[in-house]
């Protein structure tokens, strides 16, 4: 049971994080390896401006952090185990709702 409040946050910021597609894909991306920002906005296809408010966001929520390299700087996750929490989230709930479609909370609530 959660009953700290820190475990609670560090959830919640978790949730915020993952609640955007783009960041969502930004993760999963880092999962795979660290990279620059040009070439995640190259990836995803978005602007380097938007590419950089999520990536800020990421940071701030503690889930990514960067590594200066030379006159450039790469980003990647901050912790390994977050590409294995990923894994085991997508995982799961395509395991129990692989049938359902999650509706955005405007639309119906929150899922």
């Amino acid at each position: 049971m959660l009953t700290v409040a820190s475990d609670i946050e560090v959830l919640a910021r978790f949730g915020r994080a993952l609640a955007d597609p783009i960041r969502c894909r930004l993760l999963l991306a880092l999962r795979e390896a660290p990279a620059y920002p040009s070439d995640l906005a190259d990836t995803l296809g978005i602007s380097r401006t938007r590419l950089s408010n999520h990536l800020a966001c990421l940071r701030d929520c503690g889930l990514v952090v960067t590594a200066p390299d030379g006159r450039r700087t790469r980003y990647e996750l901050a912790d390994e185990r977050l590409g294995h929490a990923l894994d085991d989230l997508r995982t799961a709930v395509v395991a129990v709702e692989s049938d359902r479609a999650c509706v955005d909370a405007d639309e119906k609530g929150c899922c």
